[in-house]
């Protein structure tokens, strides 16, 4: 991922050092354990464990891309500078072992390192939106159902809303880790042929990893595949409450907007602008995880035991995922904590709006009163569509039809039109968002 959308402490976890670094722990937890079985000497992985604690990675992903060159294999080019640097007791490493051992193991590791990272974000974003929605419990706004004026509903409500949503994503994150802390030490078809059962679990638990129960070459890719499909969605629920927030601070709309920096430029053409850049980015990103997504689908189905075909795209999707959800989450977080919210544009969208917005409550009070259904209906949306098409009250329309005065007064009619009802379950609304799962 390019530096733009990369936080340091994600992007440290997906550099070459770091990944060569997990190689060589798996290398050598593996004949740790080999040694606790007899296959190799003990003092060998002693004096190899002595030597490891001296060396320094981060010069070494040149030195491996060099060697690749040559061999045309990155784990073999990995093994070759072990030896320069390890001397002769560096053929007790990888002994038994394919190149996915070490590959698919090291990046669990990394998958589930990532997990956390992004699962620490996500108990950031529902505490933000939990605040605001606190904050924003009795301020009444305009809900809108196809873009159209709808009913009035609690802001805190619909942030509400929001936070449930990120409470899922939470759960899936924290089950996508489950999935994806997974790896394999059972040799070139999976067959565990070379290397006892012992070694394959003391690896995996110095990793902090499961055993995968029946592996082929690889790690089976469906677990990558639920993975990064997670992340996708936990992208997409954070677009939505971006979409939602780049319509709220529409110029006829004005009713919340993101933050604007001090000495922000909204445009360089247009001083005035105060445009919604960063949940715009957050729509794009969302995109990426979602192309991310279906090449981790397409990952799934290799050949017999294995093929090579999904290496080229998780070296890709595996950082740039993560990468970009981690950035995501902080551009949303920064979003909610700063959100501009504006009650009177709010109260002023209402009014706009009229009384019609409160055309259920009547239709639904004139059929308690004995009006057919359908009738009653028929009589709201008629003064409903007259109101809109002649700027006119919507109660005074109502007041017009003789087969509505003959059961609700003109009285009854306005207290139908009151905030009052739309507002009465806020605390109960946001009591629910907080234990959703």
């Amino acid at each position: 991922m390019i530096p733009r959308y990369t936080r340091p402490e994600m992007g440290a976890l997906w550099t070459d050092a770091a990944r060569l670094r997990r190689w060589l722990n798996i290398e050598l937890w593996a004949a740790e354990a080999m040694a606790k079985v007899g296959l190799v000497p003990s003092e060998a992985v002693t004096r190899l464990t002595e030597k490891a604690r001296g060396l320094d990675p981060q010069h070494w992903p040149e030195r491996v891309e060099a060697l690749e060159q040559v061999t045309q294999h990155d784990v073999i080019a990995f093994l070759t500078l072990l030896e320069q640097e390890l001397g002769e007791d560096s053929r007790w490493l990888h002994l038994g072992m394919t190149s996915s051992d070490v590959v698919d193991t090291a990046l669990g590791m990394a998958l589930k390192e990532s997990a956390e990272l992004l699962i620490t974000e996500q108990e950031r974003y529902v505490t933000a939106l939990d605040e605001q929605a606190r904050t924003h419990a009795r301020t009444p706004c305009l809900g809108r159902t196809h873009g159209q004026a709808a009913e009035p509903m609690s802001f805190g409500v619909k942030l509400a809303m929001h936070a449930a949503g990120a409470r899922r994503d939470r759960e899936r994150l924290r089950r996508a880790r489950e999935v994806i802390a997974v790896g394999k030490l059972s040799g070139a078809v999976g067959s565990l042929a070379h290397l006892p059962t012992e070694v394959e679990a003391h690896v995996m638990e110095r990793a902090g990893l499961r055993v995968e129960p029946v592996a082929s070459q690889v790690v089976q890719r469906d677990r990558h595949a639920e993975f990064f499909c997670a992340l996708a969605v936990v992208g997409a629920s954070m677009e939505r409450l971006a979409v939602e927030v780049r319509h709220l601070a529409r110029t006829e709309v004005g009713e919340a907007c993101e933050p604007f920096g001090r000495g922000q430029k909204g445009s360089s053409a247009m001083p005035h602008k105060r445009n919604p850049i960063l949940t715009e980015n957050v729509t794009g990103l969302a995109r990426l995880l979602r192309g991310h997504a279906m090449a981790a689908l397409e990952d799934v189905a290799l050949w017999h035991e294995r093929d090579i075909s999904h290496s080229s795209v998780e070296r890709v999707i595996a950082p740039d995922a993560t990468i970009v959800l981690h950035f995501a989450q902080g551009r949303m977080i920064r979003v909610v904590e700063g959100l501009v919210v504006s009650a009177e544009n709010m109260a002023r969208n209402l009014k706009a709006a009229g009384d019609v917005m409160h055309s259920q409550r009547v239709l639904l009070q004139l059929t308690r009163q004995g009006l057919p259904r359908q009738t009653a209906y028929e009589h709201v949306q008629r003064a409903a569509h007259r109101a809109l098409a002649e700027n006119r009250g919507f109660v005074d329309l109502l007041a017009e039809e003789p087969a509505i005065t003959a059961v609700l007064s003109k009285e009854e009619l306005l207290r139908a039109c009151s905030l009052d009802a739309y507002m009465a379950n806020t605390d109960l609304l946001l009591a629910r968002s907080r234990r959703s799962d």
